[in-house]
């Protein structure tokens, strides 16, 4: 019987979440039925994609709608992609690409302009077309070296802020228009369902899942508005007898502007017997380290790529975003997927742009993988000139695409899927 390639039923849910597990070397089935039933009522089953051999699950797929905050603050359609596993025993056999060209097939068809997905391993996912769009950095501090006033004020928070101590419900009520704001002003941050706000507050965790309730505070404006809200889970330290020396464990900060976010951190590196304060994933530009008088006090621990897109509708995509200039450029964009390629001549500025067909002669040739790189403004045209990834057609091409497509701050997708 040869391989079965298809989207799979629900019936066929837990046989396809085990081989989820085994993709990620998890041997354990503890817990897989209620796991399956919990996961089975927030999937679209139409979008779950498994290859069986033989009846047994050797590979797994799926996907999602998902919007994505492009430069500018526009949101665009997307397809997010997540789960992807091949059996060990399966590998070389095209199941991966089978079962993604489909899917990218189907999104095109849907209108997404493009595709997302977290990368597990760097070297997979360059030959479907996707780039590196996003990373991260992950700083812990020794507060005891930061130069701060432990007990003194919030970093720059004004007069009649202040923070709070919430439940999970005041999380779930507030969090998301949290979200949305900073969502608007940060690109490269992910859409949050419902279902995302249950899932990290504990309502609706699998029993796999070894939830454990966190500490949540929220900031709030003079005027009494909430602007930012950060989680956190202490790691307690009482090997030192005299002196605890407790590690605050950030998993998420998100706020709606600087003022908040100042005052979230300042909060955190304030609390009585935290001496370490793990920031989680945050872009790498991120305010935290230079919020601190010694900077130093901060190293990095981790630092990686983290979002990945794919260019679907190169048109949409890059009309959908503002620019750093007013610039032409046109781009032959090279895509043996064919979804995205074509010559584009592209009229970027501030306040927007247009990106239509072209006949005349490109300034700029490249990959759809490079493309996806550079859109939302991360990646360096002329690096990737310099490696001979991209060719500069015209002199000088180079210089202006990464004038015009650089953003002041670096995008960052604070969630992984």
């Amino acid at each position: 019987m040869g391989l079965d390639v298809r989207v799979i039923t629900e019936t066929e849910f837990p046989a396809w979440l085990k081989a989820v597990r085994r993709g990620f070397l998890k041997t354990s089935t503890e817990g897989l039925q209620e796991d399956a039933e919990v996961r089975l009522a927030r999937t679209d089953i139409s979008r779950v994609r498994g290859a069986f051999d033989d009846g047994r699950c050797v590979a797994t797929f799926r996907s999602f709608a998902q919007e994505l905050t492009v430069p500018g603050g526009a949101r665009v359609a997307v397809d997010a992609i997540s789960a992807v596993t091949v059996a060990p025993t399966h590998r070389r056999q095209g199941l991966l690409r089978r079962m993604m060209a489909t899917d990218l097939a189907e999104a095109k068809e849907r209108g997404e302009v493009a595709a997302t997905l977290i990368a597990a391993e760097y070297g997979i996912y360059g030959r479907f077309g996707f780039g590196r769009a996003t990373s991260f950095t992950e700083w812990e501090v020794d507060l005891t070296r930061s130069g701060l006033d432990h007990h003194g004020p919030l970093a720059g928070a004004p007069d009649g802020s202040r923070i709070e101590l919430v439940d999970a419900e005041d999380v779930r009520k507030l969090g998301p228009e949290i979200h949305a704001r900073l969502a608007v002003r940060q690109h490269g941050a992910v859409d949050r369902a419902p279902s995302w706000w249950d899932r990290h507050t504990g309502v609706g965790v699998s029993p796999v899942d070894k939830w454990t309730e966190p500490f949540y505070a929220l900031y709030r404006s003079p005027s009494g508005e909430p602007e930012g809200l950060v989680t956190y889970r202490v790691e307690d330290d009482w090997s030192d007898t005299k002196q605890p020396r407790d590690t605050a464990k950030v998993s998420q900060l998100i706020a709606a502007g600087p003022v908040a976010e100042r005052a979230l951190w300042g909060f955190v590196c304030s609390i009585d017997w935290i001496t370490t304060v793990r920031t989680g994933y945050r872009a790498p530009d991120d305010l935290f380290p230079l919020l601190l008088p010694d900077p130093r006090a901060a190293r990095v621990v981790t630092h990686a790529d983290w979002l990945w897109t794919r260019v679907l509708d190169t048109p949409r995509l890059l009309a959908a975003r503002t620019y750093a200039q007013e610039a032409t450029l046109v781009l032959d964009v090279r895509d043996p997927g064919g979804f995205a390629g074509g010559v584009f001549r592209l009229d970027a500025s501030p306040q927007g742009a247009q990106c239509v067909p072209d006949t005349r002669s490109a300034d700029l040739t490249l990959d759809v993988g490079d493309l996806s790189c550079v859109q939302l403004g991360d990646e360096s045209v002329e690096r990737l000139v310099a490696l001979g990834r991209i060719e500069e057609n015209r002199p000088g091409a180079a210089a202006l695409a990464d004038r015009t497509f650089r953003t002041a701050r670096r995008p960052w997708c604070p969630d992984i899927f």
